[in-house]
């Protein structure tokens, strides 16, 4: 377990801020986010991984891709699939990308019956290490519990964990 552990607050009843530092440069927690290559294998709670990865890292560009659990031990969640669509707003590398998140199917069309949000993340350099802040907007208070109730802060505890490891096996 990291000794910089994840920090979480909710601002009003719509926007969930997730802060933790990375004990590596900027420029290589930002790369983290930018190509398939990397995402592929830290993106994900544990026991999942990423069979497809599509980016076009631009505005406008989309981020396709699908979550797949590989461990026996998640019971009957083994197997299962969780595809997602990010549509990216704007880029200010190595400070920021902000994205619409969405669930969605293998073809990249929208569930509208689940919530989507707004991701903004800042990627602050604090002597040498990043401080990754996380700052995800919803349409209302409804839509946050809802994804906190499917355990998405879990999972996003267990995903910065594993993009810790993924950082210290290439710094």
């Amino acid at each position: 377990m990291s000794r910089n552990a994840m920090v979480s607050r909710v601002e009003g009843d719509r926007v969930l801020v997730l802060e933790r530092v990375f004990d590596a440069p900027r420029e290589l927690v930002f790369q983290m986010f930018k190509e398939s290559e990397h995402l592929k294998r830290w993106w994900g709670p544990r026991g999942w991984e990423v069979p497809v990865c599509h980016i076009d890292f631009r505005p406008e560009g989309v981020w396709h891709y699908c979550m797949k659990c590989a461990d026996q031990s998640h019971g009957e969640y083994y197997g299962r699939e969780s595809w997602g669509k990010g549509v990216y707003k704007e880029i200010d590398e190595p400070n920021k990308i902000v994205y619409v998140d969405y669930f969605s199917d293998a073809e990249g069309s929208v569930d509208e019956s689940l919530p989507s949000t707004e991701v903004t993340l800042e990627f602050i350099d604090v002597d040498g290490k990043t401080k990754l802040v996380n700052r995800a907007e919803y349409a209302s208070a409804e839509a946050l519990k809802t994804v906190m109730d499917m355990g998405m802060l879990q999972g996003i505890t267990e995903t910065w964990d594993r993009l810790e490891e993924r950082l210290n096996e290439i710094k």
